[in-house]
């Protein structure tokens, strides 16, 4: 089943994210909905680290949904942007710290970085002259 979006989240707070651009800071709050109650998780993003508290203290981006929506996430069975789209979660703030949330949760099982897909696609190019570059180059 995975993680729920609490352990996802207790277990965030270690190290350093080289996935996490260097330049990026900011604050974000994720309130997290459950039979009547809202947990309060706030993050604070600097230096490509990610610091993990309870607090209902104001920032720069409020995330609200129910828990079931912030467990898939932890999973990867949801996007953070297809999320809002089906408003299945609010957001108040700072919007650009919303795709900051992509890449702090996980992605799809499988799932790669693009730039990881270029590189494979170029190195496979570099290492394997297909049937037409050949007989292009012959017409040459």
């Amino acid at each position: 089943m995975g993680a729920t979006a609490e352990q996802y989240l207790r277990q965030l707070d270690t190290g350093r994210r080289p996935d996490l651009p260097e330049t990026t800071a900011g604050t974000l709050r994720l309130d997290v909905r459950d039979d009547g109650s809202t947990n309060h998780w706030y993050l604070t993003i600097a230096d490509q680290q990610v610091r993990v508290t309870r607090s209902a203290d104001d920032a720069e981006l409020v995330v609200r949904a129910d828990r079931a929506v912030f467990d898939r996430m932890a999973r990867g069975g949801l996007h953070p942007g297809a999320g809002l789209l089906r408003n299945e979660l609010t957001v108040q703030g700072n919007m650009q710290l919303l795709m900051l949330l992509r890449r702090i949760f996980p992605g799809p099982d499988g799932a790669r970085h693009p730039h990881e897909l270029g590189r494979a696609a170029l190195a496979g190019r570099a290492g394997h002259a297909g049937p037409e570059t050949t007989a292009r180059d012959e017409r040459s």
